[in-house]
């Protein structure tokens, strides 16, 4: 547990320097149109994330819940066994797998998760783009069920810190599909469709480290050889500025609560689909064929 707790500790230093390897041989060796600006754009998110934010805000808002669970839990489970460790693995990945789903379904969630998918380029540098504020979304929540049931909160955020960063490798354009590895795990060809903003590829593709959830909940979509991914928001988002990426969907989310006419409609924006607020007919819905919106984008 050590191990693995050293291993995220510096994981965010290892993880910008084979990002920028990654854009120095993308752009020197094979010369391509390597966006440096989004590069960073994304280092400045964060570092920013990593050593200011989350030293002012060490705690999630969820954190109530977190201690309340595990304080009421029903049983304890020991991680003394590679079986329990593997139970552990899969049912973080469950929780993600819900976590994740949900925020892009649910607009309160995904005015963070937005800025994951607003880099309009498919690299390394975008795998840690995640925003400032998912501590203050209660995010953690996901996991409250998971701690209810015995697993320690420790274990299971070392297990969901693990999960992201297996994640970042997934965020490379140039890998290839990966044969029998497909139909189990999580790999870039998955992951290049849960980013891309084509109608076809929307809302697929949640998993972490799995893709077996994805396929057992009708989430599931391949990538197709005759369709190439676009990747960025459905409305692309231009600005490289890391403040505006940090807060443009917060800002729309905060335009539409004071648009609508009731506390029903505000609820339902809140706790709606992204962009998907009927009572605010200035906001194009988020899901309209290659249409456009100020909320939808995907990673």
């Amino acid at each position: 547990m050590n191990l693995l707790i050293q291993v995220l500790q510096f994981s965010l230093p290892a993880v910008i320097v084979i990002a920028t390897l990654e854009g120095l041989v993308l752009a020197l060796v094979m010369r391509r149109d390597y966006n440096w600006r989004a590069y960073w754009a994304s280092l400045v998110d964060a570092l920013g994330r990593q050593y200011l934010v989350y030293t002012l805000l060490p705690l999630s808002i969820a954190q109530p819940l977190v201690d309340l669970a595990w304080k009421h839990r029903l049983f304890s489970v020991p991680l003394n066994s590679s079986l329990a460790v593997v139970v552990l693995v899969i049912a973080q990945d469950l929780s993600y797998y819900w976590f994740h789903r949900a925020s892009h379904r649910v607009r309160w969630f995904w005015a963070t998760h937005a800025i994951h998918h607003s880099s309009n380029e498919f690299n390394l540098a975008a795998a840690y783009r995640f925003g400032w504020t998912g501590k203050l979304t209660g995010a953690a929540v996901f996991y409250v069920p998971m701690i209810w049931l015995g697993f320690a909160p420790g274990p299971v955020f070392i297990a969901a810190g693990i999960n992201l960063l297996y994640q970042f490798w997934l965020h490379a354009e140039w890998i290839p599909k990966l044969g029998w590895l497909e139909y189990v795990l999580n790999t870039p060809s998955h992951h290049r469709v849960h980013h891309a903003c084509n109608a076809e590829y929307l809302d697929r593709n949640y998993g972490g480290i799995f893709i077996v959830f994805d396929r057992m909940f009708g989430t599931f979509v391949a990538e197709r050889d005759d369709l190439p991914c676009r990747y960025g928001l459905v409305k692309p988002l231009c600005s490289n500025n890391p403040v505006v990426i940090a807060f443009h969907e917060w800002g729309a989310l905060g335009r539409d609560l004071w648009r609508s006419p009731t506390w029903r409609a505000r609820l339902s924006c809140l706790i709606g689909p992204p962009g998907d607020n009927p009572s605010v007919p200035s906001v194009v819905p988020s899901h309209a064929n290659d249409g456009g919106s100020s909320a939808r984008a995907l990673r």
